[in-house]
């Protein structure tokens, strides 16, 4: 598999350009409780609190993010989303198992956790307390366009949550940046990747809002094929798909991140004289 991001190199601004991974979609095969829209991005859980399991429909490529973004939340349950990674081929599973903790787990091959701050760091052989410290916090948005994950740079532009239009967008705006909302907010986005390792073996990080959260598992086996896992447990209803650029950003992009420099928030956009389209994509509508 062709790596999905752009291996970092401090002495170059943006490096050789490599293929587009596909497009992330849900697998055919999820839980009983699971229904996906017909573009395969979108899963919600249409009852109970369980049978919520999700897979990618594609293994994931080295540093290819499987990226999701809270849509619904639903009062009376307790829990939240899990997230991870399976070398199971979901279309081996019947039935799909109610719970991706300790259920799926429990087949092997599997590392989910339940999505919480810094529960999950795993600290390399002699190096307990540096490697156990928290993540430190990432700069904002735009300061710095990538997040440095191991051996890999990815786009920041969209690994952060961002608020719905409104009064308070340009304070909420700023709390989904520096990461300080709970991570199972509504609108928070969150991601699952591998780096693989000179040892054969991979590393799997967990993103919150554009904060790598370090390596949740190692020793996980990279020439195998590995599936992402969503598990919409308990009081997360319904997650989407959301869709990333690897290597040279577009001419888009590149745009927007010039536009939103020059502004101090988000809805300050509204006052320029541009096309509506053009608004609408420089504030992520």
């Amino acid at each position: 598999m062709a790596a999905a991001s752009e291996p970092v190199d401090s002495g170059a601004l943006w490096g050789l350009a490599r293929p587009e991974p596909p497009p992330t979609r849900f697998h055919r095969v999820h839980g009983a409780n699971i229904r996906v829209d017909p573009s395969g991005t979108r899963a919600t859980r249409v009852e109970s609190f369980a049978h919520g399991v999700c897979f990618s429909r594609e293994p994931l490529a080295p540093g290819q993010v499987f990226l999701v973004e809270i849509e619904e939340k639903e009062l009376g349950w307790c829990g939240h989303l899990r997230l991870g990674l399976t070398a199971l081929d979901p279309a081996s599973l019947a039935p799909v198992p109610e719970f991706s903790l300790p259920d799926l787990v429990n087949l092997g091959h599997t590392w989910v956790f339940a999505i919480t701050r810094h529960h999950n760091r795993v600290p390399r052989e002699g190096r307990p307390e540096a490697e156990a410290e928290a993540p430190s916090r990432p700069p904002t948005l735009l300061v710095e366009p990538y997040l440095r994950i191991e051996q890999f740079r990815i786009p920041r532009d969209r690994l952060v949550g961002r608020s719905r239009p409104g009064l308070y967008s340009h304070l909420l705006d700023q709390l989904y940046e520096l990461n300080v909302l709970p991570p199972t907010a509504r609108r928070s986005r969150l991601g699952v990747l591998f780096c693989p390792r000179p040892d054969g073996t991979a590393d799997m990080h967990i993103i919150i809002n554009g904060e790598d959260m370090g390596p949740s598992a190692r020793g996980l086996p990279a020439a195998q094929p590995l599936y992402a896992v969503v598990d919409l447990f308990a009081s997360t209803k319904s997650v989407r798909l959301v869709q990333l650029e690897y290597g040279l950003p577009s001419l888009q992009t590149l745009c927007r991140l010039v536009i939103q420099r020059s502004m101090v928030h988000r809805l300050a956009i509204d006052g320029l004289h541009l096309p509506k389209e053009l608004k609408d994509f420089c504030k992520y509508e």
